[in-house]
Order: structure tokens, then C-alpha cells, then sequence
């Protein structure tokens, strides 16, 4: 292990002690694919399966997984009208198993999530029975003042250049705080603890995933 590994590491040990302290369970792993491997073992067959449309669960191969797994995953995507998109909502705020990444984790393990329509927040607030939270250590940031700084002017531009929107931060990199009709930064969820103990449990990797 580099030192730079060693330090992440031991980063990611104190986040995890202050999940504790707000009701939310951590992990570390070094990899992506290790992490992967480890949420497949905690889902058990037959699990109904929501997820918030994460780049980051791409990237570590788990929805890849998940769709060749015995799993139902609920999937807004696939819907082919408003009404069945509403639907699939519906039942993924029942679901075992809701999958998400978070926009920002403090270094004193609040969430900081910004979100358009606020379903994926929503499920993390309140629903499925088990929230699974993956981010990369790329995501980690001093507290919730950078953190929404960190979403407005890394993560939302790159989102909005990924869904072709039409919006300032697509063509400068930079947040204009906007109001445009496109913009997709309408809920601001900063997550400092949870009502429920284990509910929510936050699996951070030891590389870049997402935005």
C-alpha cells in the first residue's frame, strides 16, 4: 500500500467513526471491484432494487452486477411513459434496497446531496428498508460549506454537460447559481444523521468514482 493508500485509508477510518456517532454504518475498500463484491454478499437473491441513476455505481461495475444478478431492480429508465415512470417510483419507495452515491461526505460524515426531481433524496430521507451509499474518496471534503460548493461547481457542470442541458455551468464549468428552466440543482439535502440505526450505510473506495 502507497502512502497516498495509507492515507486515504486512515481518512476514510475517521469518517466512518463519526457515520457511527449519526446513526450510519461505514466501510472502506481499496478498490472499487472489492467494494462491489462485498455489497453483492449484503443483497440478499430475490431483493426488490431501486437505485438514484449514479455515475459512480456505474463506474464500479455494481449495476452491471446487479442486472446479472437475481435481483428486481426498478429502474425509472426504462419506463416508456410519464405514468410508468410514476409507478416504478411508487414501488422503489418500498423497495429492500435503495442504491445511491452521495454528492459530497464531510470529514465529519454529514451527506450533502443536490438533486432535480428529489426522488433519489427522498429514498435516502425515508422508504426502502436499505439505503447503500457508494462514493469515492474523491467526494470526501472539510465540511458542508465545501461540500455544496464542491456539487455546484464540480459535479453539477459535468452533469449537465452528460445530460446535454442547456445551462450556464454546461458552458463555463462553474455554477451561476441559476434559474433556468433546465436547472436540475432544486433540492439541496444535507444528510447529519439518521433517525434509523443502520439504515443508511456509507461504502467509501479508495479511488475516483463519478463526479
Amino acid at each position: 500500500m502507497s502512502h497516498k493508500q495509507t492515507a486515504l485509508a486512515r481518512q476514510a477510518e475517521s469518517i466512518i467513526k463519526n457515520l457511527e456517532k449519526r446513526n450510519m454504518e461505514g466501510c472502506y475498500f481499496e478498490t472499487a471491484a472489492a467494494c462491489t463484491q462485498s455489497i453483492l454478499t449484503e443483497i440478499p437473491s430475490g431483493s426488490i432494487i431501486g437505485w438514484g441513476g449514479s455515475e459512480s455505481l456505474k463506474e464500479c461495475g455494481l449495476m452491471d452486477a446487479i442486472h446479472c444478478g437475481s435481483y428486481e431492480l426498478l429502474d425509472r429508465s426504462s419506463a416508456k411513459t410519464p405514468e410508468e415512470s410514476r409507478q416504478i417510483y411508487a414501488r422503489t419507495v418500498l423497495a429492500d434496497y435503495f442504491l445511491m452515491s452521495t454528492n459530497a461526505i464531510t470529514l465529519d460524515g454529514e451527506l450533502i446531496n443536490i438533486d432535480g426531481n428529489g426522488n433519489r433524496v427522498a429514498c435516502l430521507i425515508q422508504g426502502p428498508s436499505h439505503v447503500i451509499v457508494v462514493a469515492g474518496m474523491n467526494k470526501v471534503v472539510p465540511d458542508v460549506k465545501s461540500g455544496v460548493a464542491r456539487v455546484r461547481n464540480v459535479a453539477s457542470p459535468a452533469n449537465a454537460i452528460r445530460l446535454d442541458r442547456k445551462l450556464p455551468c454546461a458552458a463555463t464549468g462553474v455554477c451561476h447559481d441559476c434559474l433556468s428552466p433546465e436547472c436540475f440543482c432544486c433540492q439541496v439535502v444535507i444528510t447529519r444523521r439518521s433517525m434509523h440505526p443502520g439504515r443508511i450505510k456509507v461504502w467509501l473506495v479508495g479511488e475516483e468514482l463519478g463526479y
